[in-house]
Formats: C-alpha cells, sequence, structure tokens
C-alpha cells in the first residue's frame, strides 16, 4: 500500500483510501479473503478517517505480491511481442542496435502498475499502450533521439498505469494509444 502517514490519528487522503480500496478487492479477486470479508473491509475503509483505522483492516491482508520481473534482450535484430501476452510488473527491454516493438493494446495485465525500462543502443523503439492507459515518461533518459508521445485527450484513465524509463542512446521512441 501506499505510504500512509506515521501518526495513527493522522487523517487520510482519498488516494490512500483508494489504495486500500484496491488492495481489499484484489486480496478477494486472489482469494485471501470471503466475499463477507471483503464487504466488511470495504464498508470500514469507506468510512475511515485516520491511518490506525486503515492500518487495523489493511492488517490482515497477506503481503502486497510486487509480481514478476522478466527482461527481453538482443544485441542485434528486433524484439517483437503482440497479441495476447502477460504484462511482468517488471519488463526490462535491452537492445544494442535493433528496433523494438511493444504492442500492449491487446496484453493481459496482471497488476494496476507496471513498470518498463529500455536500454536502448541505437534503432527505432515504437510502444502501443492500452486506450485507456495512464503513461509516465518522466524517468526516460535520451541521448541523440527524442521520444514522442502524446497523451489521449479524451482519456478516463482507468487503465494500467505504464511507467517508461531507462536510457536510450541514438534511437527514437514512439509511443501511442491503441485506436480501439
Amino acid at each position: 500500500m501506499t505510504s500512509l502517514p506515521e501518526d495513527p490519528s493522522s487523517p487520510i487522503s482519498e488516494n490512500v483510501r483508494d489504495t486500500a480500496l484496491r488492495r481489499l478487492q484484489e486480496a478477494y479477486a486472489d482469494g485471501h479473503i470471503s466475499h463477507e470479508e471483503m464487504d466488511e473491509g470495504l464498508g470500514r475503509a469507506l468510512g475511515a478517517r485516520t491511518r490506525g483505522e486503515l492500518v487495523s483492516i489493511l492488517g490482515l491482508l497477506p503481503a502486497k505480491d510486487e509480481g514478476t520481473t522478466s527482461t527481453i534482450a538482443a544485441a542485434g535484430g528486433r524484439i517483437r511481442r503482440r497479441g495476447t501476452w502477460r504484462v511482468p510488473r517488471k519488463l526490462t527491454v535491452t537492445s544494442a542496435f535493433g528496433h523494438v516493438h511493444l504492442d500492449l493494446s491487446r496484453a493481459v495485465f496482471e497488476h494496476s502498475e507496471v513498470d518498463i525500462e529500455l536500454q536502448l543502443g541505437s534503432g527505432k523503439a515504437r510502444i502501443t499502450v492500452p486506450r485507456d492507459a495512464i503513461v509516465d515518461v518522466e524517468e526516460l533518459h535520451t541521448g541523440w533521439k527524442d521520444w514522442r508521445y502524446r497523451a489521449r485527450r479524451r482519456s478516463r484513465g482507468s487503465g494500467p498505469r505504464i511507467r517508461i524509463s531507462g536510457t536510450m542512446g541514438f534511437g527514437r521512441l514512439k509511443i501511442r494509444h491503441a485506436r480501439r
């Protein structure tokens, strides 16, 4: 869960409450708690006003699974992932000279947040994200070329949060939202 204020009597923000609600729903979906326990937890979390109240609700849940880390690497040539494939929580893509194409438009997201780390020497890279995805490229560092990304104007932002980070040398990265 996102960090809560240290003082148990501190008020909580709506973002922290939303994260707690999501944790309860994920625990139910994973079979860790019963339907009744989820209903009770959701009711208590919605009424919670302080850190202490949320900690007592979430204290019985199993530790949050941070997911898997996968690496796709190639010295040269193409790296391509498309169609229906499972996106790990953390994905590292390393390519010295090739082209990279990650199509996430039909991919299966098991985590609401995904980190993609790019380590690209030269060549082009293209990432297609779902229509409703939220994309963060703040931690991406480029050398000679740049990256292009234009956020959707009418996005509801209900999809996965995709953080793209890493280093690019001489290539260009293009990120776009799927059309359908």
